[in-house]
């Protein structure tokens, strides 16, 4: 029988039991976490031992410039990037969002790969495209855009017409047989 994690706002009070108070809101029915930077693995491993087994997605935010940030916006704090985790406990079907900032000049956050197999390529996918580090990693290399490629392109500073990369990539030809 699988474990069943307790209600979210239980979830929520052991998890500012065990890790101080962290900051905490609910949008439509979803709980969204903040959990400082230093802290995130820890408290993601929590998570995950008390019944939040499925890693959803991991996605991230550019803040870079945000229009007339409200005082909550990370913007306003001063973090440029908004890393997202989202969970959900399988056995429940409860969903929690969990919010780590990090910023310039070396966007940087440790890798949940230890705890899901599935943050491999998840993580990938935002290092290429936003630039963030995951450190421990096993296989941090480009998996949208070609190796040659040295910008990542999500990023709000990077122009929307490119920068010229593009005459520096290989031509790939096709066997048409």
């Amino acid at each position: 029988m699988p474990f069943i994690p307790p209600p979210v706002d239980d979830v929520l009070a052991e998890v500012n039991g065990r890790f101080g108070p962290l900051e905490s809101s609910l949008f439509r029915g979803q709980t969204r976490l903040i959990v400082p930077e230093a802290r995130a693995f820890e408290v993601l491993e929590f998570l995950k031992e008390i019944g939040f087994d499925l890693l959803v997605d991991v996605s991230c935010v550019d803040y870079l410039e945000y229009r007339d940030p409200p005082m909550q916006c990370p913007s306003a704090s001063g973090h440029r990037y908004g890393l997202v985790y989202l969970l959900a406990a399988t056995a429940t079907n409860q969903r929690l969002t969990i919010r780590v900032f990090v910023d310039d000049p070396d966007p940087t956050v440790a890798s949940v790969v230890p705890l899901w197999k599935a943050a491999n390529w998840l993580e990938r996918e935002v290092w290429d495209l936003f630039g963030i580090r995951f450190t421990g990693h096993p296989d941090l290399r480009r998996l949208v855009m070609p190796e040659e490629f040295t910008a990542h392109p999500l990023r709000k500073d990077y122009p929307l017409q490119g920068r010229g990369e593009r005459h520096n990539f290989p031509v790939i030809t096709r066997d048409r047989s």
